[in-house]
């Protein structure tokens, strides 16, 4: 009896000849063949981007337990670097690690046990290994890849895809449904089937107690922005670009500047569709897209009485920065934003923050269809 590990097992068939399926039944009946039931297979070890393909809803080769990115098992430790294991690079090689979390950390695995749940917070290996070695944080992952793969799949033409791209890319999370995909490169049916091939090619972490799917980190959400550029999806590519002027116009307090940016990326991406605070959350995550270059932007849960949180708290290395509240309004008053900041005591993400904060309420009149923006400088 032998043992058989197997590497790629997908590349020959699945991800270079996606379009030719009759090479690819032949090749997973041959697979079949070769190792079901057969007496001279110990084991088979076998890996892959792909989940094996499914015709219908089973898959092609149902003699194995499967262990993948949306449900990876009681292996997810194995699918990348630790949290644990980063940090002693990071002493090893005197790197920040809060600087690797920023760049590279952002796929949550949950590994479901008899005595609970184990939470496991993952990394690209070779993306931590290159910034060690180099001493300089970059994209190293995307290396690996080429970004045309990306660029094809975001621009399908699928239902309110391009909408869910610009909301991940503004820090929100996507529902979606990771059951009806095909584990192939291009049996499409909706929007959710495309965003499930992004999260096994690593484009996307999955959440899978939510089933929500969102942009890992700043590694990857940097792919997508030199994807988006290359695309005409220029309101949001200007947007991006735009956000480092509207950010130091927040530092200065100018708040006729930051209103005026704030309308200017309102009228540019058109994609979204601009109805309610939700919408505003997003436009205003998206014009203020650099401020993760210096803050850890939380966003706080909507209560249904009309608003919205957006907390950016300093990272470390920036500690000379000011923390800033920005509450949204959608048809009230900009006023009324800052007063709800002061009842809130500044939210919940900042409950323990001692320092400068910049207070900021953003109101969006539907009728004249115009933003306004007040600004308050306080210490905390």
């Amino acid at each position: 009896m032998i043992p058989l590990s197997y590497n790629k097992a997908d590349r020959p068939c699945f991800r270079e000849y996606q379009q030719d399926q009759t090479s690819q039944k032949k090749y997973l009946d041959f697979l079949r063949a070769w190792l079901k039931d057969k007496d001279y297979i110990a084991m088979a070890y076998m890996t892959g981007i792909l989940p094996v393909k499914k015709y219908g809803s089973h898959s092609a080769l149902n003699m194995f337990m499967e262990y993948s990115m949306t449900d990876p098992g009681n292996l997810a430790e194995y699918f990348g670097f630790t949290e644990r294991e980063v940090s002693v690079l990071c002493e090893k090689y005197e790197m920040s690690f809060d600087d690797v979390k920023t760049w590279y950390d952002g796929y949550k695995f949950i590994v479901h046990r008899q005595s609970g749940d184990e939470y496991f917070s993952m990394y690209s290996p070779k993306s931590v290994v290159e910034a060690m070695l180099r001493h300089k944080f970059g994209t190293y992952w995307n290396q690996t890849e080429t970004y045309e793969a990306l660029k094809t799949y975001i621009q399908m033409d699928m239902d309110g895809l391009q909408n869910a791209i610009v909301r991940m890319l503004a820090g929100e999370s996507i529902k979606v449904n990771v059951g009806t995909f095909s584990n192939d490169m291009i049996t499409f049916a909706t929007k959710d089937d495309v965003l499930t091939l992004l999260v096994h090619l690593g484009y996307l972490d999955y959440d899978g107690t939510k089933e929500m799917v969102s942009i890992p980190n700043k590694e990857v959400a940097q792919e997508y922005v030199n994807v988006i550029s290359t695309m005409n999806w220029h309101g949001v590519a200007d947007s991006v670009e735009s956000s480092r002027k509207l950010l130091e116009a927040l530092w200065e307090g100018d708040a006729d500047a930051v209103a005026a940016g704030i309308e200017k990326a309102h009228d540019e991406i058109s994609i979204l569709q601009y109805n309610d605070e939700n919408s505003l959350s997003c436009t205003i995550n998206l014009a203020f897209y650099f401020a993760r270059e210096y803050y850890t932007i939380v966003r706080e849960l909507f209560t249904g009485k009309g608003f919205a949180d957006v907390c950016m708290i300093p990272r470390k290395r920036y500690v000379d920065k000011p923390a800033i509240v920005i509450e949204l309004k959608w048809d009230k008053s900009a006023v009324g934003a800052l007063d709800q900041i002061k009842e809130k005591q500044y939210g919940n993400a900042l409950k323990d923050y001692q320092g400068n904060l910049l207070l900021v309420g953003i109101n969006y009149n539907k009728t004249t269809k115009k933003h306004e923006c007040v600004i308050e400088t306080m210490h905390k």
